[in-house]
């Protein structure tokens, strides 16, 4: 088998770049829609722990910041207060890997989410409009979906293929 100098062929260095530039964007892809389904995950649990934690503490909340103190030493409240604080972090990273215009319409399923659990784990009455405002908002996640999650700037790994960086 003979060696050759990919350098020696016109376009062969082109033809490597293209094909690596494929595989950073299918690389982000795949890591935004992992970190996005992470998102989906602790975000409504988060809230819906809070959310139990909370509608089974004994006092309203108020103005008085020692009844706060005591909320959070809920272990619901806690966990809940934990998994948000998780949720922030990954989308912290989120923005880092995709676009804003691309992550925050499908990190919007939480809301769907969300309603599904206070129905079921609340026993939260949701009216016929609200199923049809959380049914318009599952359309465009599933439109948005459908589209890049990048698309502003070169990947990193592109960059430094061509030179770039």
């Amino acid at each position: 088998m003979e060696l050759v100098d990919i350098q020696d062929r016109p376009g062969a260095v082109s033809v490597l770049a293209a094909q690596s530039a494929a595989n950073a964007s299918a690389c982000y892809t795949t890591r935004a829609f992992r970190l996005i389904l992470l998102l989906l995950l602790l975000n409504p649990l988060g809230n819906l722990s809070l959310a139990w934690g909370l509608k089974h503490f004994p006092e309203t909340l108020s103005a008085d910041p020692v009844v706060y103190l005591l909320a959070i030493l809920n272990p619901f409240a806690a966990l809940g207060i934990g998994m948000l604080v998780l949720a922030f972090l990954t989308r912290m990273v989120l923005f880092s890997v995709a676009d804003l215009s691309f992550m925050l319409p499908l990190t919007a399923a939480g809301y769907v989410v969300s309603a599904c659990y206070g129905k079921v784990f609340l026993d939260e009455h949701i009216s016929s409009q609200r199923w049809l405002g959380i049914t318009l908002i599952f359309i465009g996640i599933a439109l948005v979906g459908t589209t890049s999650s990048k698309t502003t700037g070169e990947f990193p790994e592109t960059a430094a293929a061509s030179g770039s960086i």
